[in-house]
């Protein structure tokens, strides 16, 4: 099939035709052997972390070239087609916050919006979204086809082209005793024979690096299935030897898929709904109070639970599983995201598992069932699926399987994840033990900006774990490293307090501008957005009323006469934003002032913030006019003393200019 499929490659080029799914200015793999010189940055692979990469070095002005099998399936959700999450939001809003993709992809695809953990504080609230699967491709190819020095070149790369001294020559072990790398990436090799050169290689193989797909005790060579068929995307095994020859730690992952069912088939009137939430809230800062594309086509999700006799079929089958190579035999797959099988071996007690029905798009009759995915043979998983209620006659349209692949232990790499044997050579993804599409992102988005600037001599991209989540997952990964596939959790950040998915752009556009990873359209967001939280931090402080009132209005304090700024009140157990607003304006009113025109006042710098106009019940000056571009707060830093902390109250993110007020405080 692949020859068949070279041959017809090399027929169409020689007849002067294109491939119709790819854009005019994709380069391809001739039917010669050719060269492209004067690369900057090569990125081999499509998936998620590819295509930030691809795009932050591109933005950080490196000439860019990226290479994958299929130009049709960049930004293909081969899992399941959503983003975000707890912890993973957090990410997708730091991506965002550097410029990057995922945030605006999704708000073009999205067509279900949650906020998870609501009833929690909100330092530990993840956005998440459901997306229609093509929709989210279309828009990422979309995003890529128009990112200026950047192209997109289809074809299957076989090789890695290293200098490096001979092996045994006096200046390899002068290099290998000194420390520094012993070889320099230069490029990479197609199938075809062609040869790409750059200045540096960021590989985001995903799970095809020696892939091995397994449907029950059926195993083949594969990085994973077509999306929708039963056809396989080969693996890559040259690459694989070739970091194995680097002397690269190797060891092999597993992760799976669950089936996909026929909605047609499915009785959803025995099932518990769950809409998307209304208005939906963007991922992206700079859709920050505006709505997303399919706002008018939102769905609903649906789930049913597993039950005993799911549990029964899924023990009685243990034998038709896979006989894995990683995990002792068992696979060593996310612990995070197990599969149904481990759950049901590692919670013996429990009676059932919530599984999430999830349509993968407006048009597609196809639905992801969360929560199932186990590689038993076909006839058990069609057993297992129909034993559920409102699954009773569905129809599985796509089996679920399970895919091991070749993964480096991350401990190898830098912290701008480089490799330190082999400069030039950047990591990413789950080629470095990572599971998820928002962890993939992140981590491309680090590799591709600091592969760009390694080529001009910049200051590399670092982010600290003070700073982003983006700092805590690379920290993890390149101290600790990791033997299972690594999730992203709020509950890993001992910062987390301070690193709320809603302030993601105050802290890191600013580091992103100074590496020049940022365009000026967002720094100019931030700026008005840093000028409103000024100017609401103004009016705040310029308000004050006597306790008595402030009790009267229903606040947790003693009814006194001792004056408290509105400012203060936000440090009263229970008070939010929007009632000190309320009790504002309510003042107002009684001062004789027009209610009306109150309102409008604290409404100005968006809704549910204080604006600047609002009016003072005291005898308080006027605040000063706003700076053009007032300062950004800076991260804590933690002293012997104790910790500084910030809290940040922001409002519903609706709001066209969004505002905050923040009260420094030590606690020991």
């Amino acid at each position: 099939r692949d020859m068949l499929a070279r041959v017809a490659l090399l027929v169409f080029a020689w007849a002067g035709g294109r491939s119709p799914h790819v854009p005019s200015r994709t380069l391809r793999a001739a039917p010669r052997a050719a060269v492209v010189r004067d690369v900057d940055v090569l990125v081999v692979g499509g998936g998620h972390a590819g295509c930030e990469a691809a795009a932050a070095a591109a933005r950080s002005g490196a000439r860019t070239v990226l290479v994958t099998q299929r130009i049709d399936t960049i930004g293909e959700m081969s899992c399941n087609p959503s983003i975000g999450g707890i912890g993973k939001g957090h990410l997708v809003r730091e991506v965002d916050a550097l410029d990057g993709l995922m945030g605006r992809v999704i708000d073009e695809a999205g067509i279900h919006f949650r906020m998870l953990n609501r009833r929690k504080g909100p330092a530990v609230q993840g956005p998440r979204a459901q997306a229609d699967r093509e929709l989210y491709r279309d828009a990422m190819l979309r995003e890529l086809q128009a990112y200026p020095g950047l192209e997109l070149y289809e074809a299957s790369v076989e090789d890695l082209v290293v200098d490096e001294p001979a092996e045994g020559s006096a200046a390899a072990a002068a290099a290998a005793e000194a420390g520094r790398p012993v070889g320099r990436a230069c490029g990479v090799i197609t199938a075809d024979g062609s040869e790409l050169r750059a200045r540096a290689v960021v590989l985001t193989t995903g799970t095809f690096l020696r892939g091995v797909v397994h449907v029950g005790r059926e195993s083949r060579p594969a990085g994973r299935f077509v999306s929708t068929s039963e056809a396989v995307e080969p693996p890559s095994t040259g690459l694989a030897a070739t970091l194995g020859r680097l002397a690269l730690p190797l060891d092999r992952l597993k992760t799976g898929t669950p089936p996909r069912l026929s909605a047609q088939s499915i009785d959803f009137s025995r099932l518990e709904p769950q809409p998307s939430e209304e208005p939906p809230l963007p991922f992206s800062f700079l859709n920050e109070g505006e709505s997303v594309a399919q706002a008018a086509n939102l769905i609903t999700c649906h789930k049913t639970y597993t039950n005993a006799e799911t549990h029964r079929i899924v023990v009685d089958s243990k034998h038709t599983l896979p006989a894995y190579e990683s995990g002792d035999g068992k696979g060593a797959g996310p612990r995070y995201c197990p599969s149904l099988f481990s759950k049901v071996e590692r919670f013996p007690e429990r009676e059932a598992h919530i599984v999430w029905l999830e349509p993968e798009g407006l048009d597609s009759d196809w639905v992801y069932p969360n929560g199932i995915s186990s590689a038993f043979p076909p006839d058990v998983q069609l057993r297992l699926v129909r034993s559920m209620v409102g699954l009773e006659g569905a129809t599985i349209l796509k089996p679920a399987y399970d895919v091991e692949y070749d993964y480096v232990d991350p401990t190898c790499l830098r912290r701008t994840l480089e490799v330190s044997t082999v400069e030039g050579l950047f990591l990413a993804g789950q080629i470095i033990g990572t599971t998820g599409y928002e962890e993939a992102a992140a981590l491309g988005l680090v590799a591709g900006a600091n592969a760009a600037l390694s080529c001009s001599r910049g200051p590399p991209l670092t982010v600290g774990r003070h700073q982003g989540y983006i700092g805590v997952l690379v920290d993890d990964l390149v101290t600790r490293g990791t033997t299972e596939p690594y999730r992203m959790f709020t509950s890993r950040a001992e910062w987390r307090l301070m690193l709320r998915a809603d302030n993601a752009d105050a802290r890191l556009t600013p580091l992103g501008a100074a590496c020049g990873l940022v365009g000026e359209r967002r720094l100019e967001r931030l700026r008005e957005k840093q000028a409103a939280m000024q100017r609401g931090l103004r009016a705040l402080r310029g308000f004050a009323l006597p306790n008595a009132e402030w009790a009267a209005a229903g606040f947790g304090v003693k009814p006194n006469g001792e004056l408290r700024t509105a400012e203060q009140m936000l440090h009263v157990p229970r008070a939010e934003l929007c009632d000190v607003e309320a009790a504002m304006a309510a003042a107002a009113a009684a001062a004789g002032q027009n209610p009306a025109a109150a309102a409008a006042c604290l409404a100005a710098s968006g809704h549910a913030m204080a604006a600047a106009s609002a009016p003072s019940m005291t005898a308080q000056p006027p605040p000063p006019p706003p700076p053009a571009a007032p300062p950004l707060p800076s991260p804590p830093v933690e002293t012997s003393g104790g910790r500084n902390f910030v809290k940040v109250e922001v409002a519903a993110a609706s709001a066209p200019v969004i505002a905050a007020v923040i009260a420094r405080s030590d606690a020991n």
